[in-house]
């Protein structure tokens, strides 16, 4: 609807109409918006946790893996190191918070017991796997924490942008256009009013 919208009772109904699903559209970005904003927030949160975690376990991963190294040699752990399996259990699902898809990120769990034999390893090298086994469960989980808090900043600037747009052009615009409306009504019925009192009291005269 244009502003120069004729003053009838049918623009003004569209009108009014049009204003109140804008303020209601409004109010569920609004809604949507803090909602994806508190959602990312506990993301942060909990990914700087997770980076603590990696940091303090990676630390002790590479201290076992040096006394592993310095017990068993270093061409011997590369050795075993080479037999390792490829991880390829990493799996990526999906998951939705207002409309916004969010990953989740798994790995399948190995079994706790290594690939090579106990008979010339050290212990230091049972406790560097299961300490890197740890790092890398963790890195999956900060990998889903970093993609789903850049998702929902995209959405959320998105999201902020329809609501600004609605606040600060379209409910303005509507609420003029309403109020012109009425009042041009108004002024109208007034007119109207007017001339069937001069006619009445014309009639009266004559």
């Amino acid at each position: 609807m244009q502003n120069d919208a004729a003053p009838t009772k049918g623009n003004l109904i569209a009108a009014k109409n049009t204003l109140r699903l804008s303020r209601q559209g409004y109010e569920m970005l609004d809604k949507k918006r803090n909602i994806l904003i508190r959602e990312m927030m506990n993301l942060i949160e909990e990914a700087k946790r997770v980076e603590d975690d990696i940091e303090r376990t990676f630390a002790a991963a590479y201290k076992a893996l040096e006394s592993a190294n310095i017990i068993m040699g270093v061409s011997h752990v590369q050795y075993l190191a080479r037999c390792a399996k490829i991880e390829d259990s990493v799996k990526i699902d999906l998951r939705s918070v207002m409309g916004v898809e969010i990953p989740v990120v798994t790995a399948g769990e190995k079994s706790g017991r290594p690939a090579y034999s106990f008979g010339d390893t050290s212990s230091a090298l049972d406790e560097a796997m299961a300490e890197f086994n740890e790092v890398k469960s963790l890195t999956v989980r900060l990998t889903e924490i970093e993609n789903a808090v850049y998702r929902l900043a995209m959405n959320i600037k998105k999201t902020q942008k329809r609501a600004n747009a609605l606040e600060n052009i379209t409910i303005p615009r509507y609420e003029n256009i309403t109020k012109e409306i009425a009042n041009a009504l108004e002024e109208k019925e007034r007119e109207e009013h007017t001339r069937l009192k001069i006619i009445k009291r014309t009639k009266e005269i004559g």
